[in-house]
């Protein structure tokens, strides 16, 4: 395949990233989320409670950064900082249960809203494929490539 063929991944997938996030922002707004807060509790309702240093690289932020994510997390009674029994200096975050509520009505209208608008633009067969190979290369992106390009 010649250079010409296509468009760099990145090239293709930067509109869609983009066009994906102006979609979700009223979804976000009408809860009171922001993109990060909805990372963090999408994040955390994953399983287990984490220290702010792993989730921070779990969503590839700036540990420091997130720290008043957290803090208006917590205000809101979305999550909960617990002392870590193995360290008590650190802190373990962990959903509460309105904290679970949000995250999954958040997520379910954003799915919606992606079915709905994007992936009905796709047969089923290639709708099944694509997300597929996103699930696929989205596993371990950091080991993709040197560097950790994800903490600004």
């Amino acid at each position: 395949m010649g250079t010409t063929d296509r468009p760099d991944l990145a090239a293709m997938l930067a509109p869609l990233t983009r066009t994906l996030i102006a979609m979700e922002r009223p979804i976000l707004e009408a809860h009171g989320v922001t993109m990060w807060g909805y990372s963090v509790l999408i994040a955390l309702s994953r399983g287990t409670a984490r220290g702010q240093g792993v989730l921070a690289q779990e969503i590839g932020a700036d540990k420091t950064r997130i720290i008043a994510v957290l803090d208006d997390l917590q205000d809101r009674g979305l999550i909960e900082r617990t002392p870590d029994p193995a360290d008590r200096r650190a802190r373990l975050l962990g959903l509460t249960p309105e904290g679970h509520r949000i995250a999954a009505a958040v997520q379910a209208e954003i799915q919606a809203r992606e079915t709905e608008e994007v992936l009905a633009q796709l047969p089923a067969a290639d709708r099944r494929g694509f997300l597929n190979a996103l699930r696929i290369l989205t596993a371990h992106p950091r080991d993709l490539a040197p560097g950790d390009p994800g903490t600004d």
